[in-house]
């Protein structure tokens, strides 16, 4: 029975660490892109945005091992109780029917586990709606089966973004069903709003290396935002499925240099400037405070016009008797 037992030990030991090595051999094999999907990768894609850094911390650091120590915990479990409580090993089964300690224990535990992933959770979640001050707004509304982007800060016009053709993308080295015939262009190291919405059905709008997906719903606007840290191509897609062709409105997001972007802008007709600039145009209303200094300014003033007419007019009238 002993050597039985040992024997189940170490082939549980060996399957474990074939599974592992075999997990990381994969995942050294594979070159992890930047902005889309890897073939044979296993991991998230890399991050290139912030949010995308504390979604990869909290499933590689917290769910991660949370749950590798429950599975192992759960296959040991099963293996000693089919070895240690077959028929052949106890032929004679106990009579008991629960333990308390032990209900007490599976009961709290859990709790406890979840209230911990919780802690982290949260803390991402706030994290998604704690935007910073934006520096540029991008309106982002799906169709059946297509994206429409508006810049409205710099005042363009939204335009047309669809799945850019098989034969196009395979003569430019693009990756089909993922590359737009019209990308949304956005400057690097700028924090992005991203209003999204939709005009028939709901869609979503989802980009992996920036740790993207908002639903687009009809009649309703949502709100997201990323800053993105390196210049290049990002790809995404529609998560929401949305229709026969709902595999084929893909999201391409383009990062360029500040000056790229304003020339963009300007090609496009837009303000390059942006809101900024034409906020500053705008004549600035004073506040309370100084309205009341300038009024108390202005009535010692208005009260002597008021007066000097009076002087003047009785001269007049007195020569006016005469």
């Amino acid at each position: 029975m002993k050597s039985s037992l040992q024997g189940m030990r170490t082939w549980v030991a060996g399957a474990a660490a074939g599974a592992m090595t075999a997990f990381w051999g994969v995942q050294a094999m594979a070159q992890d892109l930047l902005g889309q999907p890897t073939p044979k990768g296993i991991a998230l894609q890399p991050a290139a945005a912030p949010l995308k850094h504390d979604a990869i911390f909290f499933h590689n650091a917290i769910l991660m091992p949370i749950i590798t120590i429950i599975t192992l915990f759960v296959a040991a479990l099963l293996v000693w109780v089919i070895v240690r409580y077959n028929r052949r090993a106890n032929p004679v089964p106990a009579k008991f029917s629960h333990n308390t300690t032990i209900e007490v224990i599976w009961t709290l535990v859990p709790v406890l586990i979840l209230v911990f992933i919780a802690i982290f959770s949260f803390r991402l979640l706030f994290a998604y709606h704690d935007m910073p001050r934006p520096d540029l707004t991008v309106k982002a509304v799906g169709y059946q089966w297509y994206w429409g982007y508006e810049y409205p800060d710099h005042e363009v016009g939204e335009f047309i973004s669809n799945m850019m053709p098989e034969d196009e993308a395979r003569a430019t080295g693009v990756p089909y069903l993922l590359a737009a015939n019209e990308p949304m262009v956005v400057p690097v190291g700028k924090t992005v709003r991203v209003l999204v919405t939709a005009a028939d059905v709901i869609h979503s709008f989802a980009l992996p290396a920036f740790g993207l997906k908002t639903d687009a719903i009809p009649g309703r606007i949502n709100e997201t935002w990323f800053r993105a840290e390196k210049e290049g191509v990002y790809y995404g897609q529609c998560s929401e499925l949305c229709g026969v062709d709902h595999a084929y409105m893909p999201i391409e997001i383009r990062v360029v240099s500040e000056a790229e972007f304003e020339a963009w802008v300007a090609g496009r007709g837009g303000n390059p400037a942006g809101l900024a600039a034409s906020t500053a145009a705008e004549p600035v209303a004073p506040t309370a405070a100084e309205a009341g200094v300038d009024a108390a300014a202005a009535e010692p003033a208005n009260e002597d016009a008021a007066e000097e007419p009076q002087q003047t007019a009785a001269p007049q009238a007195a020569a006016a008797a005469n």
